[in-house]
């Protein structure tokens, strides 16, 4: 029977550890369990299966871990511009809507948010648009 993988001792504890602490994204326990079954001798496919994947991806894993080692079990960076607006900054935002609207308006329009926002220093410039969206959200 053909070995498709042998882990080095330290690996295959790290990833036995990481498996059985059961605190690691699900992404990464299953590339680690499919890494441990290939280890154990058993085929692409028969780890396929149990994984609930395609041969390819399996092999991919394989791969991967072979060019970079452990690291190569980690999702890659994700494209795109990253978020502007990060989680704290959502939640001063937010209760800052929640205050008491200022001095001459009876209630806080998105506008008025917007200009306070940047007036605060939360953030360096923000849409009224996207105060809405952030509001939206924590409804």
């Amino acid at each position: 029977m053909k070995r498709h993988l042998e882990l080095p001792t330290a690996d295959r504890e790290y990833l036995e550890q990481l498996v059985s602490k059961g605190e690691a994204p699900v992404r990464l326990v299953k590339r680690a369990l499919a890494l441990l079954a290939l280890d154990r001798g058993e085929t692409l496919e028969s780890v396929a299966a149990h994984q609930q994947v395609e041969n390819d991806t399996v092999a991919a894993w394989r791969n991967r871990y072979k060019r970079a080692g452990l690291q190569g079990l980690q999702d890659k960076p994700k494209p795109g511009r990253p978020p502007r607006i990060d989680g704290v900054q959502r939640a001063q935002i937010t209760a800052l809507a929640c205050s008491d609207a200022p001095e001459g308006h009876g209630q806080w329009s998105l506008r008025l948010l917007a200009d306070k926002v940047v007036e605060l220093g939360y953030s360096e410039n923000i849409s009224h648009m996207q105060v809405g969206r952030i509001l939206k959200k924590t409804q």
